[in-house]
């Protein structure tokens, strides 16, 4: 009587995660979030899975000001609150280490949304995109090829409606969104104010990002008058990033006929009581188009937004700045420092280079 060959013994691997405390009603701090051990994990997709599913080992990790309004008891958003207890979930780049899916194979580079945490089971493969690699860092693909790029290049090109020769303003210019937003303007044949929180980033968007003009807000008592000092004609189009003052002040300067893309307002999200705009009544004699956007209303764009950009930072006419926190358990703190302006350039956290 032959015997049974035993069953092929399953490596495994630590697990270490990243979950949520509690909800919060104000700015996130660090021990909002816990580093925790999930045990071993098979390195295979279980058996039990509802359907094809990938296993990912992570890489990089993206910290983006949206996940913040997941930390809120809010179900009336467009994208659902993360669970107390659970792993945070956020866009990740990771390698895949298992795939029951016939579009996945074991080695492929993927993006999409994941876990905070070493390794995650994707039960919904189909929203994961293929990386091709190449010369261009895996990383930059959660920035200048991913959402925040996408962010910029959508709302830029679709709500501003661009014209050569406009006058373009773009808040919080030194961030993921910002930096791109302001290059793709001069690339359009714009001129180009930003404004940024420290000093460093001021001579970054100037001597770095080729903006006509910088500012630090924190040194202006004045918003409205430092517009119109940089803005003597008025401004043609500003891609908004942090509401309050700020918008109040751009609004009195617009142009007629001026265009507002409205990407995220990041003052007002430690707030539990929003700061009014008192000035919005300029929309009526100056007919500006005020809009809000999520990325995802212009998913049909992604393929040529890939081509494009890639081929502008190729040519050297994009450049791009990262700002890399190494190893899962500093994830929280990367995190938080986006809402204090402590990070320079696009928040990347890297889990492994493996």
């Amino acid at each position: 009587m032959e015997q049974a060959e035993p069953a092929e013994e399953v490596p495994t691997a630590r697990n270490r995660k990243v979950v949520l405390r509690e909800y919060i009603t104000r700015a996130p701090r660090e021990d909002d979030m816990l580093l925790v051990d999930g045990g071993a994990v098979p390195l295979r997709v279980p058996e039990g899975a509802a359907g094809p599913a990938v296993l990912l080992k992570n890489l990089y990790l993206s910290c983006d000001p949206y996940m913040r309004g997941r930390m809120r008891d809010n179900h009336n958003s467009y994208i659902p609150p993360f669970k107390p207890g659970s792993v945070i979930q956020g866009l990740g780049v990771g390698r895949v280490v298992d795939s029951t899916h016939p579009g996945f194979s074991a080695g492929d580079i993927v993006s999409g949304m994941t876990g905070w945490e070493e390794y995650s089971l994707i039960e919904k493969p189909e929203q994961l995109n293929k990386i091709q690699q190449s010369d261009i860092p895996l990383s930059y693909h959660l920035g200048l090829l991913g959402m925040p790029g996408f962010t910029a290049y959508a709302g830029f090109y679709e709500l501003c409606s661009p014209k050569k020769g406009e006058f373009v303003f773009v808040s919080a210019a030194s961030g993921a969104v910002g930096q791109i937003v302001g290059q793709l303007a001069k690339l359009h044949g714009c001129y180009v104010v930003g404004s940024a929180g420290t000093n460093q980033k001021v001579e970054l968007l100037k001597d770095k990002f080729g903006f006509d003009a910088a500012f630090n807000y924190k040194e202006e008592p004045d918003l409205t008058a430092a517009l119109k000092r940089y803005f003597p004609e008025g401004i043609d189009i500003y891609f908004e990033n942090v509401g309050g003052s700020m918008l109040d002040a751009v609004l009195v300067n617009m142009r007629m006929h001026g265009r507002i893309a409205v990407c995220g307002m990041v003052s007002q999200h430690g707030m539990t009581d929003p700061v009014g705009i008192h000035n919005l009544f300029c929309l009526v004699p100056k007919r500006i188009k005020m809009q809000g956007f999520i990325q995802s209303d212009f998913l049909n764009l992604f393929p040529q937004f890939l081509d494009d950009v890639a081929k502008h930072y190729r040519d050297g006419k994009i450049v791009y700045v990262e700002d890399m926190s190494v190893g899962l358990e500093n994830a929280p703190s990367a995190f938080v420092g986006l809402f204090s302006g402590k990070n320079v350039g696009k928040q990347v956290v890297c889990v492994s280079q493996e």
